[in-house]
């Protein structure tokens, strides 16, 4: 359909929701900038960043109510589910905090649901909003899903390598939380005894944050772990290009989102 205008206010809805998460997730993680700026418990405090966090999530519920046509019922539904996926997600990954044993599988079921399912989630209610055939809703869902996998694995990766000045944020702040990111977890997998040793040593006896981030830098590089979530994030987009390129769509219409995809696959924020 051309009138895209008519589905906007669901978009905006589900954006909403997606800067809500951010919000209570900054409060969690303790965390000082977000995209370049002070976060909202850092800028104002903590009352502050929940309530309006809180706020953000039934505007969001009001804006995807208002689409008001296809089947935003199905619609509503869906982010309904996805939004309870992603708080299991977060659960898991504070969980993981604690877990000395996490493995790359229980990872990417992590990332999964606290990433992937609400850009999963924004491209089938849009078909379902448009009245799209059920089969090309799901396989948007399915391209989704892949394509937010690499998307949080880019993040871990930019962590690491990214530019501050462009990330938005400090680098080796996963490091600094000894987070289990899929950089730390197959370092572990990838090292020997000694290198598990320094690991060890630099994520819980080293205080001064430029040595730590250094130091487990230099064992990255030295295990090949960059060159190794580089290939998983290209193998991730080459199975959603194989999804895309099964859907019911005039090929110059669907490329739009396409172009989307590769700009997150190569984006450097």
């Amino acid at each position: 359909r051309e009138d895209y205008l008519r589905a906007l206010s669901a978009a905006v809805g589900i954006e909403m929701y997606h800067n809500h998460t951010l919000v209570h997730d900054d409060v969690m993680d303790r965390a000082d900038m977000r995209r370049g700026r002070e976060t909202v418990h850092q800028k104002w405090d903590d009352n502050t960043a929940i309530l309006s966090g809180d706020t953000m999530l039934l505007l969001a519920y009001k804006l995807i109510s208002s689409a008001g046509i296809g089947r935003w019922h199905e619609a509503l539904r869906l982010f309904t589910n996805s939004a309870i996926e992603i708080c299991e997600g977060q659960q898991y990954d504070v969980d993981f905090e604690q877990d000395t044993h996490v493995t790359e599988a229980e990872y990417i079921e992590m990332i999964r649901l606290k990433t992937s399912v609400l850009l999963a989630c924004a491209l089938k209610a849009g078909a379902l909003i448009a009245d799209a055939p059920e089969e090309d809703c799901e396989q948007l869902y399915q391209f989704g899903e892949k394509i937010g996998l690499a998307f949080q694995l880019q993040d871990d990766y930019l962590d690491c390598y990214g530019d501050p000045a462009v990330f938005g944020k400090q680098i080796g702040g996963d490091i600094c939380c000894a987070k289990k990111t899929f950089m730390l977890i197959n370092a572990f997998n990838r090292a020997n005894d000694a290198q598990k040793a320094e690991l060890n040593r630099l994520l819980n006896d080293v205080d001064e944050r430029e040595e730590k981030v250094a130091g487990v830098l230099a064992l990255y590089d030295e295990l090949e772990i960059p060159a190794l979530c580089r290939e998983r994030m290209e193998t991730l987009y080459a199975e959603a290009r194989r999804i895309f390129d099964s859907l019911s769509i005039d090929a110059e219409r669907k490329q739009p989102l396409w172009n989307y995809a590769e700009k997150l696959l190569n984006r450097k924020k």
